[in-house]
């Protein structure tokens, strides 16, 4: 079933369903990774960083497997942004997206029953021209109601140079944003845009280095330029949700109960596959 499923639905697809899709603000007054500060960060401004998950030795091991992954994957007709629900080919990648440092900084901010259902690798080769247009998490995805966090893991080092990630701080609370569709091209990764964004405040970089994460809600605006340098720029994104989201078009053969557990008969809890 799991390779059956979209990446990115159809919009006459997720036009079909009923999503709540604003703001639910933590409500956590005992988190037991981050700080009652940090939850208030979230609620603020609608990303965390940076967090240190794995050091230089085991991040320069994920990187090597990275580049087998990748190597296969061109081998295939595929591309660096094509190896996505990683999670339910390659134990590796399970093993990441159920890291327990990562569980428990995502399950501060959406609670006991949390299921983690995404991993996709968005790798900015050098001199890749291509960006990711401004836009939001929760558009893309047939999640209901709008309670999804995205952990962003480095794989490399990420800064400005090499078209690093940037936020538009606050820009969740003021809910699902029109956008502009637009076909993919050799320019564009993916193919929804959020115009005018100044008016929602001022971007900001979110500079990484490798083995770090940050963490954003599904409703902040991001985005990324181009890479213009002689550096890769490779991330691995993980998405977790509340056990409480309503998901559609299937989507609940993702999912991974990585806290707690979720209601009976709706989100699966795939096991570990056997190919690392």
């Amino acid at each position: 079933m799991i390779n059956q499923l979209k990446t990115i639905p159809d919009q006459d697809e997720l036009a079909t369903m009923e999503r709540d899709l604003h703001f639910h603000p933590v409500i956590n007054p005992t988190p037991q990774t981050l700080t009652v500060d940090q939850v208030e960060q979230f609620n603020q401004l609608g990303y965390l960083k940076p967090f240190r998950i794995f050091d230089d030795v085991t991040i320069g091991e994920i990187r090597t497997y990275f580049d087998e992954l990748l190597q296969q994957e061109i081998a295939r007709g595929g591309n660096s942004y094509s190896i996505s629900t990683a999670h339910a080919r390659f134990g590796k990648v399970y093993d990441i997206l159920t890291n327990p440092k990562i569980v428990a900084l995502v399950a501060d901010l959406l609670g006991e029953n949390v299921i983690a259902w995404g991993s996709h690798f968005f790798c900015k080769m050098p001199h890749d021209g291509k960006i990711v247009a401004w836009h939001q998490d929760a558009s893309y995805w047939p999640l209901t109601p709008s309670k999804a966090v995205t952990v962003w893991l480095a794989i490399d080092d990420a800064d400005r140079e090499n078209a690093c990630m940037q936020y538009i701080p606050g820009s969740h609370h003021f809910g699902h944003l029109t956008y502009q569709l637009s076909e993919h091209t050799e320019l564009q990764v993916l193919n929804q845009t959020v115009q005018n964004v100044e008016q929602y405040g001022t971007p900001i970089d979110v500079a990484l280095r490798a083995g770090e994460c940050s963490l954003h809600s599904d409703l902040l605006l991001h985005a990324s330029e181009g890479n213009q340098s002689p550096r890769r720029r490779c991330g691995l994104t993980l998405r977790y949700c509340s056990a409480d989201v309503v998901a559609g078009l299937n989507w609940y053969e993702k999912g991974i109960w990585v806290r707690g557990c979720a209601t009976p008969n709706t989100w699966s809890n795939r096991p570990r596959p056997e190919i690392d």
